[in-house]
């Protein structure tokens, strides 16, 4: 079973930027892809970024391309997302995704662990 925790969610205001983390309960070099999902109040959890085992691969969402970047740290068994420039439209509730799979997946169904998720809310 993996353990997801995610940290680093707030308040902003627009073109503020914001780091959040996901710390993982077990090495992340067992868990192939991970990504980020966010849910706003009355709408679908969507796809914001994933990233492969290595790192070396991600994909990002077009609302968010060149604004937000992911990554990951296998040996501190952690996940991240730098989010720069942001706006209104990215206050949602964050969450962390783990994937026993090795495609980088964009719908939630595909993900196997989820985190509690962590608050992010940004005024204009």
């Amino acid at each position: 079973q993996v353990s997801l925790v995610e940290s680093g969610g707030g308040l902003a205001q627009a073109g503020d930027s914001l780091r959040l983390s996901c710390a993982a309960s077990i090495t992340t070099f067992s868990i192939n892809a991970m990504g980020w999902f966010r849910q706003a109040p009355g709408k679908e959890r969507e796809f914001v970024a994933a990233i492969n085992r290595n790192g070396g691969s991600a994909k990002y969402a077009d609302s968010v391309k060149g604004r937000f970047t992911i990554s990951r740290d296998n040996a501190k068994n952690t996940l991240s997302l730098q989010m720069n420039s942001l706006k209104p439209e990215d206050t949602a509730l964050y969450y962390c995704a783990a994937d026993r799979s090795w495609s980088l997946q964009v719908k939630p169904s595909s993900y196997d662990y989820w985190g509690q998720g962590t608050q992010v809310t940004v005024s204009s």
